[in-house]
């Protein structure tokens, strides 16, 4: 028998099943806040869904001890493998004081952990790539061997942020992993109409980087491709762009209504490709995942999640004398 794509990647059994429940665990955590925000619980929701396997792939190949995180909206699948736990989620979900992100001040998606080292990111879109370049020039003057992964939308692509940040890690060689989670919709408008060239990535020669597109349902796929940028970025060989293809199963968030501008059976057609089913296919294939260890990753996450959402239900909001916290000095 061949070798399996695992096996050449190094890849063991824990990790592989880690690899899983961090997907599960997003995409349970994202389908509990979907329930919470239509009780009227929850203000807002932008989902991760479909997004989870290429999120995870590429967070295992980095060292969260050492690099850097600067993610978009929907990682949810990234900051719980750098840290986050799922009752930080849910705090955060309800806007209550012990959300570590902001203390209840952002929206829901907006991260930011300094001891987790997961850059905080604000409502306009595409400004934490710019950020990383920032801190990936810091790091090569101070000569300390990090790398940064900054994540984005293909819509966000079009952005002069990302050109701006792209071209100057490119001319100073900045160990810079611009991450691109292409799900074929900025909110409601397709891929072919935000983009002339064939792929994302195609941009990566102009500003003088390596670029690649990869089946962002295909976690070891990621992994790896993620993998060698960190290496290429560590060894002084510069930035790297990694296009991921997937699909946002979900609408583009809790306000938006998808079905006036693509069609069921698109989304349930893309629903067959889902990371998740299939990753969890190739380990119950490849005998590193039986049907009792299936059931018992699932219960766990659920009472974990049972618990942080009820824990979250009772938490205080912040004290309203806090308003001014960090924005005034009295």
């Amino acid at each position: 028998m061949s070798e399996a794509k695992h096996e050449r990647l190094g890849l063991e059994r824990q990790q592989l099943q880690g690899m899983l429940q961090t997907m599960l665990t997003a995409r349970k955590i994202d389908e509990r806040m979907w329930l919470l925000n239509r009780a009227g619980k929850i203000p807002f929701v932008i989902s991760c869904q479909g997004h989870e396997a290429a999120q995870v792939g590429a967070v295992t190949a980095l060292r969260p001890d050492e690099d850097y995180l600067l993610p978009y909206y929907r990682d949810m699948g990234m900051v719980l493998h750098f840290g986050m736990t799922v009752k930080d989620l849910m705090m955060a979900g309800f806007a209550r004081a012990e959300d570590p992100n902001s203390g209840g001040r952002q929206m829901p998606g907006h991260f930011g952990s300094k001891k987790h080292r997961i850059v905080t990111g604000s409502s306009p879109v595409t400004t934490q790539v710019p950020h990383a370049v920032g801190f990936a020039m810091a790091g090569k003057i101070k000569k300390e061997n990090f790398v940064c992964l900054t994540s984005f939308g293909e819509g966000s692509s079009n952005q002069g942020d990302f050109h701006e940040a792209a071209n100057f890690a490119g001319v100073h060689r900045l160990p810079v992993i611009f991450f691109c989670e292409n799900n074929h919709y900025a909110i409601s408008v397709p891929v072919d109409r935000q983009i002339a060239c064939e792929r994302v990535s195609d941009r990566a020669s102009s500003y003088g980087m390596h670029g690649e597109t990869i089946d962002g349902n295909d976690p070891l796929a990621v992994y790896e491709a993620v993998k060698n940028a960190a290496d290429r970025g560590r060894d002084g060989a510069g930035p790297s762009l990694i296009e991921t293809m997937s699909y946002r199963l979900t609408p583009h968030s809790s306000d938006d209504d998808d079905r006036s501008y693509r069609s069921r059976d698109e989304v349930d057609d893309a629903r067959k490709k889902d990371g998740i089913v299939t990753f969890t296919e190739y380990l119950k294939t490849r005998e590193l995942l039986t049907d009792t260890e299936e059931k018992d990753m699932h219960d766990a996450i659920q009472q974990t999640i049972d618990e942080a959402t009820e824990a979250a239900e009772e938490a205080a909001y912040a004290e309203a004398e806090t308003t001014l916290d960090h924005v005034y000095h009295s």
